[in-house]
Parts: structure tokens; C-alpha cells; sequence
């Protein structure tokens, strides 16, 4: 045989080798990765999480990192109060805590210095609905000038009035970081129908503007007045107030909808609290998922020709009860002077405002 030929042959076999070399080590790392995902797999079924994590850690690695790098630099910043105490309750006369562990805020049971800075920090944007239908606009001067004395002093807040009679609200003079936008909506001829109509217009806005603008939602009706504090002590994810003439109630008492065919229906021997429908809140998507659900059943009920018993009321105590609320306000949220001065009251903070109801809810224009 020829040398050339000898060297040909030669060449052939040192590349099958060196394929065959190749592939056997493919098949080996490969082996050993399915393995060792195995192995990973079933250590976080045992409870063994220690391999786990780490490949978890390798996974996210690059995910991890890239919100890290986001996060600002907490700086410290010395505070001075007096010490809690562990051992001493707060409030003793009310409960201050439900048994899902949701606050029920009081006045004693908080501390706004450190709620302020806490909110300062995440700079912290406050949205209020009000809605200043027909005569109503009437209220819109005073709640507006009282809030600004009183509501989430010092932080960033936007007043959202809806309203059928834009040219009708007052420019009222305002805090540096606080601002008033004035929304236009149709003004339905019930009363019944504007109360419940303002869940599909806070539904609709929380996905069209409040999403982009806000970080909470603060939802309360225009015909009161702001006579103390109202702070950042109230913002949670969700957010509702205890009705003043119910907190001290039975349930067989609460003025829930009791008909098993309407959404809003409430069986006498279920129920937590009565809450109020002029003042709940929370965090945009929060507020968002409440709207929704409480506009949803009122369509619902209006097919079958129902009307809950107190409208938009009787359907947000339904979301409540199945749905518990992460913070409860207590009445000093939503007062009303009909019930008198009870000793736990020690603040009034948000008040309604005496009227004739025969008036204001009346079809005649001002």
C-alpha cells in the first residue's frame, strides 16, 4: 500500500475517534444534568431545600440581580418617641385587632409620626373620589376646604370629583403637592342610581387613569366634613369603615340584604361587621377588584329586576365578607351626629353633614 493511501486511512480513523470521544462526552454531561435536575427535584419534595435553593439561586441569578440593582439605598433616620410596650394594650375599651389580624384603627392605637415617615419614604401618592352630582355640588366647597386642613397632611393628593355640573365646582385654593381634577359623568334621575352607579365609574377609572396616577384610592361621599386627623394610618391594600350605627350591633341587627336571590344576599347567621359604603379604599388593584365585583352584581340583580336593600352598601358588605377587608376603620372615620356622643368615640374625624334629605335628593335643578 502506498504511503498516501496509509496516511488517508489514518486520518479517517483519528477523526471517528475523535467524533466518537465527542459524543461520549455529550452523553455524559448530559446524563449528568438529568440527574442532577432529578435529584434537585425530589430534594424539594423530601423537604431537603438546601440543594434546591442553591439551584434556584443559579436559575434566578440574573433576575435577582437586575431588581437589586433598582432598589434604593435605605437611609437610616433617627426618630424620637416613647417606647412601646409589649405588654400593655393600647386601647382597652375596643377591640383593636379582628380575628384575621386586621387592624381596626382607633384613635391611641397608632403613631402617624412613624406612619408619616414610613409613607415619605415610598413617596406616596393619595387619590379621593367624590361624587358631586345634581345639588350635591353644594358640598363640594366645604369638603374640599376641610380636607385641607385635615386629610393626609403633608403628602401628595389628588381630589377626583365626578360630576354632572363641571362649571358648578369651586376652584378651591390648594397645598403645594395636592391638585383637583374634575371629571364629567351622566346624572341618572334616582338617587339610588347615582350611589350605585359610582362602582362602575371608580371601576372604569381605576384601569383608565388611577392605575397611572396613584398609588391608593381613598373613596368616601362629598357630603361631609373633615373635623380631625385623617392620615396615612388609614391606607392597607383594602380598607373599609365601621358603619356608626352598627358597630356595636348583633348580627341578626345588621341591615345586610337577606334575600338568597340577590347578590348581595346575606344569611342571618353569617356576618363580621356592617360596614359603611361612604368611605372604603386601598390599593388601586384592590379598589379595582371591589368596584368590579359589587358593579358586576348590581347588573346582576337589576336582570332579575332585585335592588339590594341599601344599593352599593349591601354589595360591598357582601365583598367583605367573603373577601376581609386588611384594615377596618373605626366610626371616628365616618361619624354621624345622629348617634350621639358614645364614650369609645374619642375623635370625630369625619363627619356628615346635616341636611334634608328631601331637598338635596329631590329632581328639581337648584
Amino acid at each position: 500500500m502506498c504511503p498516501d493511501n496509509w496516511q488517508k486511512i489514518t486520518q479517517k480513523k483519528c477523526i471517528i475517534i475523535s467524533i466518537g470521544l465527542c459524543l461520549l462526552i455529550v452523553s455524559y454531561i448530559w446524563h449528568r444534568n438529568e440527574g442532577l435536575q432529578y435529584y434537585t427535584f425530589s430534594c424539594a419534595i423530601n423537604g431537603n431545600d438546601r440543594t434546591s435553593d442553591s439551584a434556584n439561586n443559579r436559575t434566578n441569578d440574573s433576575v435577582s440581580l437586575s431588581r437589586l440593582d433598582h432598589l434604593q439605598e435605605v437611609k437610616l433616620q433617627r426618630m424620637l418617641y416613647d417606647k412601646p410596650d409589649a405588654l400593655t394594650p393600647l386601647r382597652t375599651d375596643v377591640a383593636v385587632l379582628t380575628p384575621w389580624l386586621a387592624p381596626i384603627v382607633w384613635d391611641g392605637t397608632f403613631n402617624i409620626d412613624i406612619l408619616n415617615e414610613y409613607f415619605h419614604r415610598k413617596g406616596t401618592h393619595i387619590g379621593i373620589t367624590v361624587f358631586a352630582i345634581k345639588k350635591y355640588v353644594m358640598f363640594v366647597k366645604t369638603f374640599i376646604e376641610t380636607a385641607e386642613q385635615f386629610f393626609m397632611v403633608g403628602h401628595n393628593v389628588t381630589y377626583y370629583v365626578f360630576t354632572d355640573r363641571p362649571n358648578d365646582i369651586p376652584l378651591v385654593p390648594l397645598k403645594e403637592g395636592r391638585h383637583l381634577e374634575i371629571l364629567e359623568v351622566p346624572g341618572y334621575k334616582r338617587w339610588q342610581d347615582i350611589t350605585m352607579r359610582r362602582m362602575q365609574v371608580i371601576r372604569d377609572n381605576c384601569r383608565q387613569r388611577f392605575l397611572n396616577e396613584v398609588d391608593y384610592l381613598v373613596c368616601v361621599d362629598v357630603d361631609m366634613t373633615f373635623n380631625d386627623h385623617v392620615g396615612v394610618e388609614i391606607l392597607s391594600d383594602v380598607f373599609g369603615a365601621l358603619h356608626p350605627g352598627f358597630f356595636g350591633a348583633s348580627r341578626p341587627a345588621f341591615t345586610y340584604e337577606r334575600r338568597p336571590r340577590s347578590q348581595a344576599g346575606i344569611p342571618v347567621d353569617e356576618g363580621d361587621y356592617y360596614y359603611a359604603g361612604g368611605f372604603f379604599g386601598g390599593t388601586i388593584e384592590e379598589v379595582y377588584k371591589l368596584t368590579n365585583f359589587c358593579h358586576n352584581a348590581m347588573m346582576t340583580d337589576k336582570e332579575h329586576n332585585l335592588e339590594a336593600l341599601w344599593h352599593d352598601e349591601s354589595y360591598l358588605n357582601k365583598y367583605f365578607l367573603y373577601h376581609k377587608p386588611t384594615k377596618i376603620l373605626s366610626p371616628e372615620y365616618i361619624w354621624n351626629s345622629y348617634y350621639g356622643n358614645p364614650a369609645v368615640l374619642k375623635k370625630k374625624r369625619f363627619n356628615s353633614i346635616q341636611k334634608d334629605y328631601s331637598q338635596v335628593r329631590s329632581r328639581r335643578s337648584v
